[in-house]
């Protein structure tokens, strides 16, 4: 939309007052607050929202100006030890992360270290998941695909040490309702150990996932 210029004294049409308010910056408590008063925005609008302190215009859906921008970060740090011998991806208890996107154009920087260890001859599959669905992870596996996957007690040598492993992933989950974001973990064999050294309990270590909510 072109900025319109006026005159002193220049009596308004309606049409030039809509001009006026698209071209203004409105101040809403926040987007309930925005949609209820702009139900069917118009490319080009700024609105400015007073809950989450930022300035977003509209193209084809409402987006924070000045992408890149980190809105909210938070981290769980797991310091207990996990084991699983299930051949089904199963949950990393206590390696998750939940967090509310403040507009659906923004990102989420998924940021996942950990330290784990194999029993026996055990291969080992993490993957790094959305609510439900897997991200991040590979494409190439015919049975097993995530973010790590060896086998553990062969690549230690003899299951005496803890495999430092992670990853970091981009994503664009397009919502404003809370989301968790997890570790899942499946094993071909015997099995998988979270924090700990599989073959002595003595020696432990902390993991951690941190979610970092970007302007879109």
């Amino acid at each position: 939309m072109p900025r319109e210029v006026f005159v002193a004294g220049q009596v308004l049409t309606a049409a030039e007052l809509n001009v006026v308010s698209d071209q203004s910056v409105m101040v809403f408590a926040g987007t309930a607050a925005r949609g209820s008063a702009i139900p069917s925005p118009s490319e080009g609008m700024v609105t400015y929202l007073a809950d989450s302190d930022e300035v977003e215009v509209y193209t084809t859906s409402w987006g924070a100006i000045g992408g890149g921008k980190i809105l909210q970060v938070v981290s769980t740090t797991k310091t207990d030890t996990f084991s699983s011998t299930s051949t089904s991806f199963t949950d990393v208890t206590g390696l998750s992360v939940s967090i509310t996107p403040e507009s659906t154009s923004s990102k989420i920087y998924v940021v996942v270290n950990m330290g784990v260890s194999g029993g026996g001859n055990s291969a080992d599959t993490y993957q790094l998941v959305r609510d439900s669905t897997a991200i991040g992870s590979g494409t190439s596996g015919t049975t097993y695909n995530g973010f790590y996957a060896t086998n553990v007690y062969s690549f230690s040598g003899n299951g005496n040490h803890i495999v430092p492993i992670g990853t970091n992933f981009l994503d664009s989950p397009n919502t404003t309702s809370s989301t968790t974001y997890k570790v899942q973990v499946k094993v071909a064999g015997y099995t998988a150990y979270v924090n700990r050294i599989g073959a002595n309990t003595a020696y432990g270590v902390s993991s951690t996932i941190t979610a970092m909510e970007v302007a879109g």
